[in-house]
């Protein structure tokens, strides 16, 4: 296993991921923002689905997803039809239309990460595509059970802990306050989110 000191450098390099999705986010259209992405990438993935569950595997609230979903349908993009299971629902599907932009929203990704990666090479880009899989496959699914324990979270800080700090997961000496239980403290490279690339 890596010493502990190479994973304080690895989380500092992954805080630093916002600038690589800010950047892919510039390749967007106006009229379809990462949100509205998002469902269409989802939709294309998992096929037809309710809202509740299009909310799930977007890890945001119905509000949002709502709000998401109301952008791509105004547009065509998404078909929203009764569930025949449940006249109160509604089954979300992608139209022939949203095919059509999601094949946009790909040449748009591809373009910029070949703007972005134009030194590397094809054995680079492919180490790279290798790593990140396996790296998001050790974390499993965010959204189910997954054959790995999940970390633990923190617990509430006991009566007695100092002012300024908070208990990791073990029980062990307080880290300073901000900082994620059992984690080093990251530094923000990148000063001055997010947006969904394909796959």
């Amino acid at each position: 296993m890596a010493a502990r000191a190479r994973f304080g450098e690895l989380a500092r390099q992954l805080s630093a991921v916002g600038a690589v999705n800010r950047g892919l986010a510039r390749a967007l259209p106006a009229e379809c923002p990462a949100g509205a992405a998002a469902v269409l990438h989802t939709l294309d993935r998992h096929g037809e689905m309710r809202i509740s569950k299009l909310a799930e595997l977007l890890t945001v609230d119905m509000s949002v997803t709502s709000r998401h979903v109301a952008h791509v349908t105004d547009r065509g993009w998404v078909d929203r039809s009764p569930d025949p299971d449940d006249k109160r629902s509604r089954i979300l599907r992608l139209t022939p239309s949203g095919k059509v932009q999601l094949n946009e929203l790909a040449e748009r990704y591809s373009g910029a990460l070949a703007h972005y990666l134009d030194g590397w090479s094809d054995d680079e880009i492919g180490q790279l595509t290798v790593l990140l899989t396996r790296l998001r496959g050790e974390f499993g699914d965010c959204r189910a059970p997954s054959g790995r324990h999940p970390y633990p979270r923190s617990r509430p800080a006991p009566a007695s802990a100092p002012t300024g700090s908070a208990p990791v997961p073990d029980g062990t000496a307080p880290v300073p306050s901000g900082t994620a239980p059992g984690r080093v403290p990251l530094a923000d490279p990148f000063a001055g989110t997010p947006a969904p690339a394909p796959g």
